[in-house]
C-alpha cells in the first residue's frame, strides 16, 4: 500500500509498504481520507524530541473509510461497513484499529467525509464545558474546533462571543450562531469590549481554542468570577505561564478538555455521528481544503499558514 512517511522536518515522501493485517480483536480499514490536525505541525516543523523517519502513515489519526478485513474474535464489525476510525496511521491507504475503536457511519451520510476524531473531540469539550442556557460564552480562536463549539453552545441557549484574528473566521462564527464577534488583535481592547457586552460581568464560560500563550492569557482575563476556563487548544510546543493570582482571586475552574480515555473518545464520536446524521450539525463548510496523499506536505503547510478561507484540510485517498 501507499503510505506517507515523515523523513525529516518539512520533508514527506510516499513509500510502498506492506499492507497491515488485523490481529485478534482488530479490523483493517480501507481509508477514504483523513483530516489534518494541528498536532501534526510540531513533528512537521521538527522538535528536539522527534526522531526520523516516522512510521508509515504516522501522524494521521482522523481517518474514515470501509472495513475490508477483520481479525479473530471480531463479531460486531463486518466487512463492508463504512466507519470512522480512532486509529493512528491513517495517512495511508489502510490502517488497523481495535474493533471497539471504529464507529459505524449511517447510510444517510452517504459518501460524506467524516473525520470522527476531531468532531468527537469537539463534542467532548462541549460536554466538559458544562454550558447552560442563558450563559455568555467566549470562544477564543475560531477554526474547525471553535466553529463547531460555537454551534453547540448556541444550540444550548448560550450567547456566544467569538474572538478570532481573521475576518473570514469571524464571519464563519456568525454562520454557526455567534451573537457577537471581536477581532483578536488588541489584548486590552478585547477585554474592554467584552466588559461592555456583559455589563462588566464577563463570561461564565471561556473556551481557549488556539493553543498559544497569548490566547490563553486573554481567555483567563475574560472569565467571570466563579466561571470556567476550558483549555481546548493544543499546548504541546513548550511550557506555559499562567496568572495564578488572577485565577485564584476569581475562584475559577480550569478544565483541560482533551480526553485520553478511549471510552470517552468513542462517546464523543458517537454523539457527533448522531448530530450530523440528524441534521443538527453540518460540518461540510468546515472542510475547506482537500489534498491527495502525495500532497500531504502542502496540506500541513496550509494548516500551519492558514491561507484565506482555510478552516480544515482533508487528505483523500
Amino acid at each position: 500500500m501507499r503510505a506517507a512517511v515523515l523523513t525529516a522536518p518539512g520533508e514527506m515522501r510516499i513509500d510502498m509498504v506492506e499492507r497491515p493485517e488485523p490481529g485478534p480483536g482488530e479490523v483493517r480499514v480501507r481509508l477514504e481520507g483523513s483530516g489534518v490536525c494541528a498536532s501534526n505541525l510540531e513533528p512537521w516543523a521538527g522538535q528536539p524530541w522527534m526522531t526520523y523517519p516516522g512510521e508509515p502513515g504516522g501522524l494521521g489519526h482522523e481517518g474514515w473509510g470501509v472495513v475490508d478485513a477483520v481479525g479473530e474474535g471480531v463479531t460486531d464489525v463486518r466487512v463492508g461497513e463504512r466507519v470512522a476510525a480512532l486509529s493512528h496511521h491513517s495517512f495511508a491507504q489502510y490502517d488497523i484499529a481495535g474493533a471497539e475503536s471504529v464507529l459505524r457511519l449511517p447510510e444517510m451520510l452517504g459518501d460524506q467525509p467524516f473525520p470522527g476524531e476531531p468532531l468527537g473531540c469537539a463534542f467532548n469539550i462541549f460536554r466538559r464545558s458544562d454550558i447552560r442556557a442563558g450563559q455568555t460564552v467566549a470562544i477564543v480562536g475560531i477554526g474547525f474546533l471553535g466553529a463547531v463549539l460555537t454551534k453547540l453552545a448556541t444550540d444550548a441557549g448560550a450567547r456566544v462571543i467569538a474572538i478570532s484574528r481573521r475576518a473570514f473566521s469571524r464571519d464563519l462564527a456568525r454562520t454557526y450562531g455567534a451573537a457577537e464577534t471581536i477581532p483578536m488583535d488588541d489584548h486590552w481592547a478585547i477585554i474592554d469590549q467584552v466588559k461592555q457586552l456583559t455589563g462588566e460581568k464577563m463570561c461564565e464560560r471561556v473556551i481557549e481554542a488556539v493553543g498559544k500563550q497569548w490566547p490563553l492569557d486573554l481567555a483567563g482575563e475574560l472569565v467571570a468570577f466563579g466561571g470556567k476556563l476550558i483549555v481546548a487548544g493544543y499546548h504541546q510546543d513548550g511550557p506555559r505561564q499562567v496568572n495564578m493570582q488572577m485565577w485564584n482571586w476569581k475562584g475559577i475552574d480550569v478544565i483541560n478538555a482533551h480526553e485520553r480515555d478511549p471510552q470517552v473518545q468513542r462517546q464523543g464520536v458517537r454523539e457527533a455521528i448522531d448530530a450530523v446524521a440528524a441534521g443538527r450539525l453540518d460540518p461540510t463548510p468546515l472542510y475547506s481544503h482537500r489534498y491527495p496523499l502525495d500532497r500531504l506536505g502542502e496540506a500541513l503547510d496550509a494548516t500551519r499558514d492558514k491561507p484565506d478561507g482555510f478552516v480544515k484540510a482533508l487528505v483523500t485517498l
